[in-house]
């Protein structure tokens, strides 16, 4: 079922702050936003800038939005669909986090990123590791696809991970 787009607020309504952070508060009761996202879905929807740039810092003021939660909600997100720590990164910066918060993030998931390394290429490949150049090369583009360092699809790729099946 298709979802019918939003109308545009008339010139009152897009300058009434009560308005602005109903809005504002459906979208961040659905998921959580970075304050970027939130503020250019706003806009784009019509109402007036000075009133959602006022209407963010409330909200995040109130702790009802916080990059920080995001970041950390987003790389969660990403980390249980296989995704690596330069993918997430890059999705991130699109998204205008802080570089602070994102570093911070991924690097409290340290020990994770080799287990999702592993267990990506499990899922793809199978457990065992591969034989020859053109498979190992393969593999490797896989996972750097996926977004693991070079250092991470060396050590899956030697077999240097312990993951309990």
């Amino acid at each position: 079922m298709k979802q019918s787009q939003p109308r545009k607020p008339d010139e009152e309504e897009a300058r009434d702050p009560a308005r602005v952070r109903a809005v504002a508060l459906r979208l961040l009761a659905r998921r959580e936003h970075s304050t970027r996202e939130l503020t250019t879905k706003l806009t784009a929807r019509g109402y007036e800038q000075q009133t959602v740039l006022a209407v963010i810092e409330a909200l995040a003021d109130r702790n009802l939005l916080s990059d920080g939660r995001f970041v950390d909600e987003f790389v969660a997100s990403r980390l249980r669909r296989g995704s690596g720590p330069v993918k997430i990164r890059e999705e991130l910066r699109g998204r205008g986090v802080a570089e602070s918060l994102v570093d911070n993030a991924l690097s409290e998931r340290r020990r994770e990123w080799l287990t999702n390394a592993e267990a990506a290429r499990r899922k793809r490949f199978g457990a065992k590791l591969p034989g020859d150049f053109e498979e190992r090369a393969r593999q490797a583009r896989f996972l750097q696809q996926r977004g693991f360092t070079a250092e991470q699809i060396r050590q899956v790729l030697k077999g240097d991970v312990d993951i309990e099946d």
